[in-house]
């Protein structure tokens, strides 16, 4: 059975998903606080939490930047606000989905079982250790535990890329979800930053093996 950890404090509407979700070999477990929710994740262990943003005492998005520091859990987030900017955001801090309210419990559901098929992919003992890593606390990118001399908006792309490693992404998106970046920015500044990542991250930049050009899409990461 799939257990999954929910932090919601509207408790009617997290019972009615509870007993939906169970019918269809998924337990949920409510925390209505996001105090209790962490504590419970850093204890026991879930296959998927499912966050609100508009929480007593914590934002919803302070507790998924809080989770990404000792978990890769995968997070669906359930939120009314549908602010273009609270999207972005949520994917920012490391979230796998966002789902607008009101939706049906079928929908989620069928995003849970999404999520999940994208993480179980490849076992754990399997997957091959990362070449990039980063820390928003820090402000840091690493190659091979090796620290990265970026600028501010080049530590923010590889930051992104990292997050949706082996995703295809177009330039929109990444001028979308890269806040050093100005929204105004033509998608030629983009491939210009792209070359300027490549100087410092590949071996031959001119024939790249990381950072990948998608004819027609844009780029993807390849981290390993």
């Amino acid at each position: 059975m799939t257990h999954v950890a929910m932090i919601e404090d509207d408790t009617e509407m997290a019972e009615l998903i509870g007993e939906y979700l169970a019918r269809h070999n998924v337990k949920v477990t409510n925390f209505e606080t996001p105090d209790l929710g962490l504590s419970a994740l850093r204890s026991e262990t879930f296959d998927l939490l499912i966050l609100d943003l508009s929480l007593p005492d914590i934002d919803g998005l302070e507790v998924c930047r809080m989770v990404r520091e000792y978990s890769d859990i995968p997070i669906i987030i359930s939120s009314a606000r549908s602010d273009i900017s609270d999207k972005s955001a949520c994917f920012y801090m490391g979230a796998d989905d966002y789902m607008p309210k009101p939706y049906e419990s079928q929908e989620l559901l069928l995003r849970i079982h999404s999520v999940l098929r994208r993480y179980r992919k490849e076992p754990v003992s399997e997957k091959k250790k990362a070449v990039f890593e980063y820390s928003l606390e820090r402000q840091e990118v690493r190659k091979n535990g090796e620290l990265l001399h970026l600028t501010n908006a080049e530590f923010e792309i590889m930051a992104y890329f990292i997050k949706r490693s082996g995703f295809a992404l177009s330039r929109e998106e990444i001028i979308t979800n890269v806040e050093a970046i100005n929204y105004e920015s033509s998608i030629k500044s983009i491939d210009v930053m792209i070359g300027r990542l490549r100087a410092k991250i590949e071996e031959d930049p001119k024939r790249p093996h990381f950072i990948i050009s998608l004819r027609g899409i844009g780029y993807k990461l390849i981290n390993e």
